[in-house]
């Protein structure tokens, strides 16, 4: 009967029995060494990379993936560290370990660096920005992390990831964003344009306010930053319970300002239908005797 071949390659059972290359020992290790040879690894031995900076993995995309895997196999394998022998831990390649566990998959082609922790930071966050999978926020979070744990300049964070300074810096000031925003980045309800125009403003909840009726009156980019600029030493209410136009078509910006500008002074709520000749109504709701005669006030109708 024929040997079985060895499926770790030539020297690599070697190295990974070496504990001179096993990250759990208190050796240094200059920089990352990598291990050509792609090896057929347990699963159950590999960890999850605890400095994967995406923590959101979209279930009907792994499924597709897993199906994918299911016909053709893995045509890219994972990259894992070695902690120990038979003991290992994700670098990159989540999706496709995720999926396989999906299959229930017993092993998946590997390749095996030697890496310490500031290393595995560095490698896990280029593997991710580079791809451009994460989303804006996960990419400011990876760029601090980047920054904190590896004690790196924003200036040297970039040159690590072959981007400008400015770039680095732009994607942090997201982080000031109240939490609201930068779920809302996150979720896509709004575009980096319409963050990065909300950031100029000084008051949190002005941001909130303009947040919600981008959201409810799919302001532009450009609108946005109009708006920012409008009301950049002024008060901005929030307008967006307001009722959209019946017409299929956007509501204009200067009738969208005119609105809002309406629902201010008033301190209520304003429906309008314009419909596409622009025959339309504005509608001013109340709920009492007392709001009313509030509105009426408004328009110097009552004493």
């Amino acid at each position: 009967m024929n040997k079985k071949r060895n499926a770790l390659g030539r020297g690599l059972s070697a190295i990974l029995r070496n504990p001179e290359t096993d990250i759990t020992s208190n050796k240094e290790i200059s920089s990352a060494t990598t291990v050509a040879n792609t090896s057929e690894i347990l699963i159950d031995n590999i960890q999850i990379n605890p400095f994967q900076p995406r923590k959101e993995f979209n279930k009907e995309n792994l499924y597709q993936l897993s199906e994918s895997i299911r016909n053709l196999g893995i045509i890219q394998p994972i990259t894992v560290r070695k902690l120990g022998y038979d003991k290992y831990q994700l670098i990159s390649g989540e999706r496709r370990l995720r999926a396989s566990k999906l299959l229930k998959i017993k092993s998946i082609p590997a390749y095996i660096r030697i890496a310490k922790d500031q290393q595995m930071l560095e490698m896990a966050l280029v593997e991710n920005i580079q791809r451009q999978e994460l989303n804006p926020i996960e990419i400011a979070l990876s760029f601090k992390r980047l920054i904190k744990e590896c004690n790196l300049t924003q200036e040297a964070c970039g040159e690590r990831l072959g981007k400008n300074r400015s770039t680095i810096t732009n994607f942090l000031r997201l982080l000031k964003l109240p939490i609201e925003i930068q779920d809302g980045l996150q979720r896509k309800k709004i575009t980096i344009g319409h963050a990065r125009a909300l950031i100029n403003l000084d008051d949190d909840q002005k941001k909130i306010n303009i947040f919600y009726d981008i959201i409810a009156n799919d302001f532009s980019v450009r609108e946005v930053e109009q708006i920012v600029k409008d009301f950049s030493d002024i008060n901005y209410k929030r307008s967006s319970k307001i009722k959209k136009t019946i017409t299929t078509e956007p509501l204009p910006f200067t009738y969208q300002k005119m609105l809002h500008d309406i629902s201010t002074n008033l301190e209520t709520e304003v429906l309008f239908n314009r419909n596409k000749k622009g025959n339309g109504k504005i509608i001013i709701p109340f709920e009492n005797d007392k709001d009313l005669e509030g509105i009426l006030k408004k328009f110097k109708l009552k004493n």
